[in-house]
C-alpha cells in the first residue's frame, strides 16, 4: 500500500507571511511560512505563547472540535489550520513551519487564495528526498448514516482525485457537485479561491456562542432566504468545491502524498478525519515494519526550521 511517487519533496525558498484576523475568535494574528528541511513535514508553532509550542500537522494530533480541523501538543493548539493545510497540500509543499501569534490564523475572505499567494512569492523549491505516498488498493468507506459519508477506492493510474455530493435540502444552497484530478495547477485555478459559507439563520446562533463575531459577508458567504447576502459567486458550485478543499487539507494530516480517488456525500470535518484514520490503520496493518511511513516519532527532535534561503 506504500509506495514512493516520482516526485521529490518540497519546500519554499525564503519566508512568507499573511496576516488579519480569525474566522472563529476574531483575533489579530500573524502568520508566517517557513522553509523547513525534508522529512520535517507541516508543523504549527504557537509564538504567541510563554513557551512555543510546536505541533505536528499529523492526525494523530487532531482533536475533537465543532466545524473546524484542530491539532493539539501538550504545549498549544492551532485550531481553524484546514485552508491553510489545503493551501500547502494543493501546491505541493511537504515541508514547512508555519508560525503563528494566535490560537487560529487569519480568515482572509475564507478560501486558501491568500495562503496559496504568499506561498507562490516564497518560491517552491525541490529538495533532494523522494515524497512518500499511499496508494489505496481496497474501497474504504466511512459512514455516519445511510446519507452522509465518504467512500475511497484505488486509482486508477496513481491518480488524486476527489468528488462532493452536495445536499442541504430544501433551502438557498442547490444541490451541487464536483469532481478533481489534484494537481497543483488545479488547484490553483478551481478550487483555492473557493470560499466557507453558513446560513444566514445559523448566523447568529453562532455570534452568541463567540463565533464569527468579526465575520462580515465578504469573508464567509452568507446564503439568506433571497440568495447570497451582500456577495456573489466565483464558481456555480462553490460551496461544493469548498468542501473539496477542506478535503484537502484535512486528508493531507496524512503526513505523505495519496493516491486514490474519494467521493464524500454530505460530509464534514469529523469523517474526513475518520477516513484517514482508516487509511493510516489499513497502511500499518499491510506493512507493520514500514519505517517511512509518516509518524511523529520518526520527525527530527528537536525541530529545526531550515535556514532560508535569499
Amino acid at each position: 500500500m506504500l509506495a514512493t511517487p516520482p516526485r521529490r519533496q518540497r519546500t519554499i525558498a525564503r519566508t512568507a507571511k499573511v496576516s488579519g484576523y480569525g474566522l472563529f475568535g476574531g483575533i489579530d494574528v500573524s502568520l508566517e511560512f517557513c522553509p523547513a528541511d525534508p522529512d520535517v513535514g507541516i508543523v504549527f508553532e504557537r509564538t504567541d505563547l510563554t513557551s512555543a509550542a510546536t505541533i505536528p500537522a499529523l492526525i494523530e494530533f487532531v482533536v475533537p472540535q465543532s466545524r473546524c480541523t484542530m491539532i493539539q501538543s501538550p504545549g498549544g493548539s492551532v485550531q481553524v489550520i484546514e485552508h491553510v493545510m489545503a493551501a500547502l497540500a494543493g501546491l505541493q509543499i511537504d515541508n514547512c513551519l508555519v508560525r503563528i501569534d494566535a490560537p487560529e490564523p487569519p480568515a482572509c475572505d475564507g478560501s486558501s487564495q491568500a495562503f496559496v499567494e504568499a506561498l507562490l512569492s516564497a518560491d517552491i523549491v525541490e529538495q533532494d528526498v523522494s515524497r512518500a505516498c499511499v496508494e489505496l488498493t481496497e474501497t474504504l468507506v466511512v459512514v455516519e448514516d445511510d446519507f452522509v459519508g465518504i467512500g475511497a477506492q484505488p486509482p486508477r493510474q496513481r491518480e488524486y482525485e476527489i468528488g462532493f455530493l452536495l445536499d442541504y435540502g430544501d433551502g438557498p444552497i442547490s444541490q451541487q457537485s464536483d469532481s478533481f484530478v489534484l494537481t497543483p495547477e488545479v488547484f490553483i485555478q478551481e478550487i483555492a479561491s473557493c470560499r466557507t459559507f453558513v446560513l444566514e439563520s445559523e448566523v447568529r446562533e453562532l455570534q452568541k456562542q463567540g463565533i464569527g463575531k468579526r465575520s462580515t459577508p465578504q469573508n464567509v458567504l452568507v446564503f439568506g432566504e433571497d440568495g447570497i447576502v451582500e456577495n456573489s459567486l466565483r464558481f456555480e458550485n462553490e460551496c461544493a468545491r469548498h468542501k473539496i478543499l477542506d478535503c484537502i487539507g484535512d486528508f493531507a494530516l496524512l503526513g505523505c502524498d495519496l493516491a486514490g480517488r474519494f467521493v464524500a456525500t454530505r460530509s464534514g470535518h469529523r469523517l474526513n478525519h475518520a477516513m484517514i484514520r482508516a487509511i493510516r490503520k489499513q497502511a500499518l496493518a499491510l506493512n507493520p515494519q514500514q519505517s517511512t511511513f509518516p509518524h511523529p516519532q520518526n520527525r527530527p527532535a528537536p525541530f529545526t526550521p531550515m535556514n532560508a534561503a535569499g
